[in-house]
């Protein structure tokens, strides 16, 4: 591997040319650099990039060609742009495939002149001296959180990485960033930018990057200030001290309850919403009228949108909490616990961030659920699931589990045919039931009441049939009970 330096041919090593020279067989990882016209015989992937979908496809693609063709014709050159050592995936990849650590084929990597060279020459900083740190710009949402700057970020080559960036800071940074572009090249451009127009001053392509001087980094700044906030509850409060998971658990299960319940508020309001935008587009309400009702579902939208915010941040200390106790026994660290739901959410998302094709959201649950289950070694897609669950969850719970594994379940007209055969059976028993229980079949159960088996059985049957009712009709049985059980407590609350 060796490097084609960040502008025209003038910046590629003698010792980049001569291994070029001397190999039987010359790759460009793409054409579109301002050297490679002085090697018209070399060929490039600009095709797989043309005809992948995601980057990683794309790199994956380059090392198998690679490793393919140093195994065919015995000596391979591979030219990136920069230098192989700086920000190139393919570098990684190679040094990790198995035709590489099993000895097949021998990887040499050449380092070269890197576009930091020339930033840091027009900026006129020295790394060191400042503390800079390289980011991403296709990841810097995630890549900046929490750092203060000054930040280089790398490899904004479109108009949508920039806008991405821009859009990821709330407040933006004060003052001005500075955009590099095309360095090294007739066209050179160092051009400080105010933070709104960043993604509007000019056309960035791969030779673009981004200079920011100092960064406020509001989520990952808040974020350390909870963590330091739980250590220091654990240390100089008496109750926090004294707590363990098992004494916590029933918090965890309090605020998670509260949670849904700002989620039920928020969600009723934003069904309001949408059925008073319809009645307006219709012409059924106007004038002053209307404007009093969206004044009022407007405050109610924001009484409701600070409740949820409030309980979010309830579960979420508790996810502290539990974390910072687990520290303390050595046994994991809030780190490990975002690094491992991190991981795990891309594992279980290979159309998003492989080479697995998943189009519908059924295809995405299928796909889900293999990897739980090759992950975990399970038998069945069932482990898992906890027993506790409320009834109705439940059973909707196992109903998408048996749909992501192949099972038919019956369509909507059969399951409506089943609840009012059932109804039917209950409301007959009912008018033929004299008030004894004597010789009519199974006794009394034990659970709740005390009500007859056979009767529990088929109202099982009926709730089992109405959560898959639910699931047809894509709704929640147990959000859309809950809902119906508090507009009913509303009615007995104004009873008295």
């Amino acid at each position: 591997m060796v490097g084609l330096g960040p502008a025209g041919p003038e910046l590629i090593t003698s010792g980049a040319l001569a291994t070029m020279a001397g190999a039987a067989a010359v790759f460009f990882r793409t054409s579109r650099h301002p050297a490679a016209d002085r090697f018209p015989e070399a060929d490039s992937f600009d095709r797989h990039y043309e005809r992948s979908r995601t980057f990683d496809q794309v790199y994956r693609a380059i090392v198998s060609d690679l490793v393919a063709a140093a195994v065919e014709v015995g000596s391979v050159a591979y030219a990136v742009p920069g230098s192989p050592t700086v920000g190139e995936r393919t570098v990684a990849l190679l040094r990790e495939h198995p035709g590489v650590t099993g000895g097949q084929v021998t990887l040499a990597v050449h380092p070269a002149v890197s576009f930091l060279d020339l930033v840091f020459d027009r900026l006129g900083v020295d790394p060191m001296a400042a503390g800079v740190r390289i980011v991403d710009g296709g990841s810097f949402a995630t890549d900046a959180a929490g750092e203060r700057g000054p930040l280089i970020v790398a490899q904004c080559w479109s108009t949508a990485v920039l806008s991405e960036i821009k859009l990821s800071l709330d407040p933006p940074p004060e003052g001005t960033v500075t955009l590099l572009h095309h360095l090294g090249l007739d066209d050179e451009e160092v051009r400080e930018v105010e933070w709104q127009e960043l993604d509007r001053d000019l056309t960035p392509d791969h030779l673009t990057s981004l200079w920011i001087p100092h960064l406020d980094a509001p989520v990952g700044a808040e974020l350390l200030r909870l963590d330091e906030l739980v250590h220091t509850l654990r240390r100089r409060c008496p109750w926090d001290r004294r707590q363990t998971h098992g004494s916590l658990a029933r918090h965890l299960l309090e605020e998670s309850y509260e949670a849904l319940e700002a989620i039920d508020a928020l969600s009723a309001i934003d069904a309001l919403s949408a059925i008073d935008a319809g009645a307006g587009a219709a012409g059924e309400r106007t004038g002053d009228g209307r404007e009093a009702l969206v004044h009022q579902q407007g405050g109610a939208e924001e009484q409701a949108v600070d409740h949820l915010e409030e309980e979010l941040g309830d579960l979420l200390f508790q996810v502290y909490f539990h974390a910072a106790l687990a520290a303390e026994a050595g046994r994991f660290t809030l780190a490990d616990v975002a690094r491992g739901v991190h991981d795990k959410l891309v594992s279980r998302h290979p159309h998003v961030f492989g080479d697995v094709t998943a189009d519908t959201p059924e295809e995405v649950a299928a796909n889900w659920e293999e990897q739980k289950l090759s992950e975990k070694n399970r038998s069945s897609v069932t482990e898992g699931i906890p027993v506790a669950l409320p009834a109705l969850a439940l059973a909707a719970k196992l109903q998408r589990k048996a749909l992501a594994v192949g099972m038919v379940l019956p369509d909507l007209d059969a399951e409506a045919g089943r609840v009012a055969d059932a109804i039917s059976r209950l409301a007959g028993d009912v008018r033929a039931d004299d008030g004894s229980d004597v010789g009519r079949g199974p006794g009394r159960i034990t659970d709740g009441e005390g009500g007859r088996a056979d009767q529990a059985e088929i109202l099982g049957e009926l709730l089992f049939s109405l959560a898959n009712v639910a699931r047809s009709l894509g709704v929640d049985p147990e959000t859309a009970l809950r809902s119906r059980a508090t507009r009913f407590r509303a009615s007995v609350e104004q009873l008295g």
